[in-house]
């Protein structure tokens, strides 16, 4: 069925909230796939390419064209939407899916700019003068050191750790994913990753993975803390904390 432009009335009437700056893109329509589910956006085969955006008094037809990341490990994203006149807004994962549903449109414009914004604000100042207070009294930790990681694809080395479940807070639902160890980019300059996790996907499950199997792939890395399922068996749970995912591997081999 054709979509029918909005009426310049209707733009007129949206409350923008653009990026600032550079964010994330898909690398292909597989990536794509990945993240609009993960975000409880498109439950059917064919993954959805359209989206309502709706506002109290009007609603409009956008596209997802990427996202933002934000969060101490990477674990929020804010979605990046443009309309049919090449405006661009960022929104909450979720708040988007709530603007789905049929009886949306009780929400007021300041609860619907409230999550965009939500990775704009700071912490307030009390917690952060009850985490100083926290250091003072607790023997310091060694941090991690930080690694750099590329933006663009690169090539891995890694081996299978073990499967888990991860909790998915945009559609409440517990994801298989694969934890991998030993991660290493391939590159001049070797970086050892560490542990890393990624979705148990229909590609990787082609390979029935085991664990301790070595395997290479290229992909992107982000960083990105896996979240522990929710009243899974222990088996199903990651012991120690995983701080980076990998995107859309390809290319996979066993070695």
């Amino acid at each position: 069925m054709a979509i029918t432009l909005p009426h310049i009335e209707d733009a007129n009437r949206t409350t923008y909230l653009p990026p600032i700056g550079e964010f994330e893109q898909f690398t292909d329509e597989s990536h794509y796939a990945e993240k609009v589910r993960e975000w409880g956006l498109s439950t059917t085969k064919e993954v959805k390419k359209e989206f309502w955006y709706k506002e109290r008094d009007h609603q409009r037809i956008v596209t997802i064209k990427g996202y933002e990341i934000y969060g101490q490990a990477g674990e929020f994203n804010t979605v990046i939407v443009e309309f049919q006149d090449g405006n661009l807004c960022c929104i909450h994962p979720a708040y988007l899916k709530e603007m789905q549903a049929a009886s949306f449109g009780k929400a007021s414009i300041t609860a619907a700019a409230e999550p965009a914004l939500a990775n704009k604000i700071e912490e307030p100042s009390t917690n952060k003068q009850k985490s100083i207070k926290k250091e003072d009294t607790a023997p310091k930790k060694e941090k991690p050191a930080k690694i750099e990681l590329p933006e663009e694809k690169v090539h891995f080395t890694a081996r299978v750790k073990q499967f888990a479940l991860s909790w998915n807070h945009f559609n409440e639902e517990n994801d298989e994913v694969v934890v991998l160890e030993n991660v290493v980019i391939e590159q001049e300059n070797s970086i050892e990753v560490g542990l890393a996790w990624c979705a148990h996907s229909k590609t990787l499950k082609k390979f029935e993975l085991a664990p301790g199997e070595m395997l290479e792939f290229d992909g992107k890395v982000v960083k990105k803390k896996l979240p522990n399922g929710k009243d899974v068996e222990e088996e199903f749970i990651v012991s120690q904390p995983v701080l980076y995912k990998i995107n859309n591997p390809s290319k996979i081999k066993k070695s």
